[in-house]
């Protein structure tokens, strides 16, 4: 399906406290007016608190396209009102590190973003359920959460995309070792257990964490997810997962287990936040599972995911 014709109102939300937001928000309505996208309700938004209810009240005013612009963090928080309402999703990549951006291969500036709305494709993709809570990217708990904490905005604005690099070796340095349990409610998998690790992600999409591989075959539209279980060690086992923290050759060593599955149940002790698409929204215990097909969004007419 493209998205040339067909369209009525589309809506536009931009976070413009984003890195960018301000400026790309005039620069991303002038284009789109000049690309001939039918322009319904335009909505800069200084105050993030309120992307999800202005998201709902677009739809609710019969807009039957929306327009994203923010980051990872923006498009976790609006996929819960998004999914499965078959209202296709725009977006201009204003991110820090835009992993989902990455994922659709959806550019980063703005005019070519813009020419992607207007001249794409919509597409189904799945979406990942941490409990009720629709994520787009990756849920992780441990090193993840103290990244989450770590990535403050004043750290965003001071050093850009080195953000996450940064934020991961404090979260790396404050982390404690912890002990999880996860069980397979499908039968896929044996229940496994684990004295003391670092980290367990269950990744929908193919990048997280600002361009980290969940796994060299993983996809967004595959109807799984991507479980990586990284554990605890001696100096020398925690010097190989430091040195592989970024990349899937950490799964090629015995500090790491990867795990595909559609649905798994995570316990922790003790009970410990979950970091969502780099917010802390959920804690342990918890169900994960892939909401399939779920969020209708535009592509480039080229696309085809990476699983």
């Amino acid at each position: 399906m493209s998205t040339s014709g067909g369209l009525n109102r589309v809506a536009v939300v931009v976070n413009t406290l984003s890195r960018t937001g301000s400026i790309a928000y005039t620069q991303a309505v002038r284009s789109l007016t000049e690309l001939g996208v039918p322009l319904g309700t335009t909505y800069p938004l200084r105050d993030p608190a309120r992307l999800v209810e202005t998201v709902r009240a677009a739809i609710d005013d019969e807009h039957d396209f929306v327009i994203i612009g923010g980051g990872d963090g923006t498009i976790s928080s609006v996929v819960d009102v998004l999914a499965h309402t078959g209202v296709p999703m725009g977006l201009l990549p204003l991110g820090t590190a835009n992993d989902f951006a990455r994922t659709l291969e959806i550019p980063t500036e703005i005019e070519k973003a813009c020419e992607t709305i207007a001249r794409g494709k919509v597409v189904d993709i799945d979406l990942g359920l941490c409990g009720n809570n629709y994520y787009a990217n990756r849920a992780s708990v441990g090193i993840g959460s103290n990244v989450a904490t770590a990535m403050s905005p004043k750290l965003k604005k001071l050093v850009g995309s080195l953000a996450y690099p940064v934020a991961s070796a404090r979260g790396f340095m404050r982390h404690r070792p912890f002990p999880a349990r996860l069980t397979f409610p499908d039968g896929d998998h044996p229940t496994k257990e684990f004295n003391s690790l670092l980290q367990v992600s269950v990744a929908n999409g193919r990048y997280f964490g600002g361009g980290q591989l969940a796994v060299f075959d993983s996809g967004i539209d595959d109807s799984t997810l991507d479980v990586t279980v990284i554990k605890h060690g001696n100096i020398r086992e925690l010097a190989t997962v430091a040195r592989n923290f970024k990349s899937t050759k950490l799964l090629e060593t015995d500090q790491a287990e990867h795990i595909r599955t559609r649905r798994m149940r995570l316990e922790t002790t003790p009970n410990m936040p979950i970091n969502i698409d780099g917010e802390l929204v959920a804690g342990t215990p918890r169900d994960f599972s892939v909401a399939r097909n779920a969020l209708h969004v535009v592509v480039p007419q080229d696309w085809v995911d990476g699983g």
